[in-house]
This record gives C-alpha cells, sequence and structure tokens, in this order.
C-alpha cells in the first residue's frame, strides 16, 4: 500500500476519539433538551399522575399528587361513559381505510404533469390549513337543517321524511362529525402519498410499459410496493389520529347527542378541564389507556405490513 492510499483510507469506528464523540452530542443536545423539557418529562410524569389522586380538592390546596396504584384505573372500567368514549374512539378507526384510498387514489391523479394540477393540489390541501373555528361554522350551515346538505338531498327527492338535523340525530351525529375528520386529512395524506409517488424512479414506469403491462398492473407490481413505507407511515398516522380526535367533536356537537359523538379525548378533556373536575389523575389514566390501544395498534400496522413484505418475497 503506498502512502497515498495509506492517507485516503477511511477511519474505522475505533479510531474515533472522545472528541468526536462530544462533538456530535454537542450537536445533538438542543434537540435532546427540547425532548425532554416538551416530550419526555410531560409523558413521564402524566403516566405517573394517571396512578395517584390528584385533582379537585386536593389540586385547589396545593397538595402533592398521591398515589393510589391502578384505582383510577378501576373507576374507569366502572364508568359507562368511558367505556362508550373508548368504543367511539375505536369505531372512528373506520374513517382510516377509506381516508388512505381515498387519499392514494387522488394523489396518483394529481401526480401528472399537467397544467392546471398545480391548483388541484393546493385546492385539496386547503381544509389542512383551514381554522378549525372556520371549519365548524361551514360545517354547520352544511349540516342545518336548513343548509345545504338538506337541500341537495331534497332537490334529489332523497329525503322522504323531510329534512333532517344531522348533528342533532344521535343516528347522525357521529358519522357527519366523521365526514369533517375525513374532510380535514384527506389533503394532508394526499400530499405525503405524492411526496412517495414522486419517489418512484420513472425508468421502472418505463420498463413496465415497454414489456406491456397494463396501468393496473403498474399499480399493483410496481407503485403498492415501492409505496409501501408511505403507507405505513399514513396508516400508522391517521390511526393514532382517529383515537385522539377532539377538535371536530368538541366544537360541532361537544359529545353530544346523547353521548354519540362523545370520543375518549373528549373524556380526557372534560375530566382535566371541563366544569369543576379539575380530576388530573383521572383524565391522566385514561390518556394512559389511548395510549396503550394506539400502541397496540401500531405494533398490529407493523406486524401486518412485515407479513405482506414476507408474502410478496
Amino acid at each position: 500500500m503506498t502512502r497515498t492510499q495509506r492517507t485516503a483510507a477511511p477511519r474505522t469506528r475505533s479510531t474515533f476519539s472522545w472528541r468526536d464523540t462530544l462533538m456530535s452530542y454537542a450537536f445533538l443536545a438542543p434537540a435532546l433538551i427540547l425532548l425532554t423539557l416538551f416530550t419526555f418529562y410531560p409523558l413521564a410524569y402524566g403516566s405517573y399522575l394517571g396512578f395517584t389522586e390528584y385533582g379537585g380538592a386536593r389540586f385547589g390546596q396545593g397538595l402533592p399528587p398521591k398515589w393510589i396504584g391502578i384505582e383510577n384505573f378501576r373507576t374507569l372500567f366502572a364508568d359507562p361513559l368511558f367505556l362508550t368514549s373508548l368504543g367511539n374512539s375505536v369505531k372512528y378507526l373506520i374513517v382510516v381505510p377509506v381516508l388512505q384510498l381515498a387519499s392514494l387514489a387522488v394523489a396518483v391523479l394529481v401526480n401528472k404533469n399537467l397544467p392546471a394540477m398545480p391548483f388541484f393540489r393546493a385546492a385539496y390541501y386547503v381544509p389542512v390549513v383551514t381554522s378549525i373555528s372556520l371549519a365548524a361554522v361551514m360545517w354547520e350551515w352544511v349540516y342545518n337543517k336548513d343548509g345545504t346538505l338538506n337541500w341537495v338531498l331534497g332537490a334529489l327527492h332523497l329525503l322522504p321524511n323531510g329534512a333532517v338535523g344531522w348533528l342533532n340525530s344521535e343516528y347522525t351525529a357521529f358519522w357527519a362529525v366523521m365526514l369533517v375528520t375525513f374532510w380535514r386529512g384527506f389533503g394532508y395524506y394526499m400530499v405525503l402519498y405524492l411526496a412517495g409517488l414522486q419517489g418512484i424512479p420513472e425508468e421502472l414506469e418505463e420498463a413496465a410499459v415497454l414489456d406491456g403491462a397494463s396501468a393496473w398492473q403498474r399499480f399493483w407490481k410496481i407503485t403498492v410496493p415501492m409505496m409501501k413505507p408511505t403507507i405505513l407511515l399514513c396508516s400508522l398516522l391517521s390511526t393514532i389520529g382517529a383515537l385522539r380526535v377532539l377538535e371536530e367533536v368538541l366544537v360541532l356537537t361537544n359529545g353530544g347527542p346523547l353521548n354519540s359523538t362523545y370520543t375518549a379525548l373528549m373524556y380526557v378533556y372534560s375530566k382535566a378541564f371541563q366544569g369543576f373536575n379539575f380530576d388530573y389523575g383521572l383524565a391522566s389514566a385514561a390518556g394512559l389507556v389511548v395510549a396503550v390501544v394506539a400502541l397496540a395498534l401500531s405494533v398490529a400496522n407493523f406486524r401486518l405490513f412485515r407479513e405482506s413484505d414476507g408474502e410478496g418475497a
């Protein structure tokens, strides 16, 4: 080996000095400090509060949390309202596959180099950046008995029993709120899928076209396999998002009518901040239950995609 070759040889891991390690942690330090202050510490303290009595008179007197073990969880699972709210949150997962399929389909459609496509991409993304307060006013107008939806359905003779108060009926309010969630999240996932589609090498599509593959075959044999990491990410995000729906419920129905739209995160919010509850221990315990359900569903997503990769191999 010549001197030039020895000089150009890369350093192995063992040759890195403590200065390199120190420099690496110095660059990581700002992010780690922020994560510790605003993520790790609140997560750890909130989990601890789930096993304590902390709120109400105890909080008002400035007394510290009192350890009570799993009593909060016993209270939760004996509370019909919490079971209803948890069931509504799980039922909310119905929106996940519909949202993902629709977002992916539209992302494929707008992934074209046509003159009007930038306008359509921006138009689909507008609901994501729309204030929930403004969106609530608009959707209340749509769902009102004298609103747009009833007018359109009436013009099509699809309301034999007259106008419907979509947010005032226990049979329709849940689905009406779910549609708002779909509308708000659709553009966000479309953009993620669009980014994934634009990362697929054009050579693969061109080779498949030369081999005589149809558009449907190219989609299933090239697009879907190449998009699996993006599909997994979007599925995880939308699953967690469905379990933590709060804003739409809070501004449109406040959990009603008859608790038909009362979600688990609404339960957490009401126990911690509404009325005179301020039961931070019980609210933290409810939040932990939601987190465990979200974690279980995330693991299921990973296992599902891992098995599908194995079948594909």
